[in-house]
């Protein structure tokens, strides 16, 4: 997974497994990155389904993820707007991913945005705060997850 800024108030996400690959974009006008960490925390912290948003203005692009066990499946619909029903998305991308390649994958990738910019680069860029707070919240539940603490969902 990668989030690059590419603009003032855009990012380009790629993401990919071992099939296939999907290229995304945001736009600052929703808090794209913080819910998309927060939906990924949900997982960890035990919910079974969870989303996140990525508005384009005014395509969408809705990450619908299911978990069963350590397994999570993820389903990346591309919609015109951003409140039509997922049965008008279409689906780009999918997959089955262990909940901890899942996670560790978004903190590598988000680690690697931090690094690259520096939190007041992403800023400047971006237009809203690097998503510190949901990047550790996420990180945290996910060294708990795997320390086998009971984590339970608020």
């Amino acid at each position: 997974m990668t989030w690059t800024l590419s603009g003032h108030g855009w990012a380009d996400c790629t993401v990919e497994d071992h099939q296939a690959r999907a290229g995304l974009a945001a736009s600052y006008i929703t808090s794209a990155p913080e819910d998309f960490l927060a939906a990924l925390a949900r997982l960890v912290a035990g919910e079974t389904e969870s989303r996140a948003q990525f508005e384009a203005e005014p395509t969408a692009y809705r990450w619908i993820f299911y978990r069963a066990g350590k397994d999570i499946w993820i389903r990346v619909l591309e919609l015109r707007h951003g409140r039509d029903h997922d049965n008008k998305g279409t689906e780009i991308w999918s997959s089955q991913l262990d909940i901890d390649h899942l996670v560790r994958a978004a903190i590598r990738c988000f680690d690697e945005v931090a690094r690259s910019y520096g939190e007041s680069g992403y800023r400047g860029k971006w237009g809203e705060h690097f998503p510190r707070t949901e990047l550790e919240a996420l990180r945290h539940l996910w060294h708990a997850h795997r320390s086998g603490v009971d984590i339970q969902p608020e």
